[in-house]
């Protein structure tokens, strides 16, 4: 019993890194990238909906995402949503392309970008400490049933919090990875 706790907080705690690592990977130094509109979201008759549902996003150049609506009156939802987005970015309409150009990446933008992935980073932390909680919880719930030994509750208790420091230790090195590659000129 309490080793399916501990694979299950552990696989948990493995997805909530990947998802982080994943969202790493959108912010971008200054080179366009389709991924980087994967979670704006456009109000889609009343639902939010990913924008790479309601249009086409694809590469124009190495510095601009071009945004095709599949539908015309979506032209103006899709334009605010990305202005809108804490991305920084200012799309414009050409026609039946919304452009997007990534901005040049100055020292102020580098902060920004930085400031977004400090947040992320402490999404994902709270994130593993949740699991925690929630296999805490679960050990808890073992120990009033007298499944487990308090000794053993104790022991997983450690052993949990053990696999909390590392996967924060992990958040914290991709973070600085991602810090040190924004600062790079």
């Amino acid at each position: 019993m309490i080793n399916d706790v501990k694979k299950t907080t552990e696989s948990k705690m493995n997805k909530t890194l990947e998802a982080f690592k994943t969202d790493l990977s959108k912010v971008r130094t200054g080179r366009a990238h389709t991924g980087l509109l994967d979670h704006v979201m456009v109000d889609y008759y009343g639902s939010p909906t990913a924008i790479n549902q309601v249009a086409n996003v694809t590469l124009l150049d190495a510095r601009t995402i071009g945004v095709q609506a599949w539908e015309k009156p979506m032209m103006v939802k899709i334009e605010k949503a990305i202005r809108d987005s804490d991305l920084g970015l200012n799309p414009a309409s050409f026609g039946e392309v919304i452009r997007v150009p990534m901005p040049a990446l100055t020292e102020e933008r580098r902060r920004d970008l930085i400031k977004v992935v400090k947040a992320e980073a402490e999404g994902a932390r709270v994130a593993v400490r949740n699991v925690r909680r929630d296999a805490n919880n679960d050990l808890k719930t073992l120990l009033k049933d007298k499944s487990i030994t308090e000794d053993d509750d104790r022991r997983a208790e450690t052993d949990i919090q053990k696999l909390t420091d590392k996967f924060i230790a992990e958040v914290d090195k991709a973070l600085a990875e991602k810090e040190k590659e924004l600062m790079a000129v």
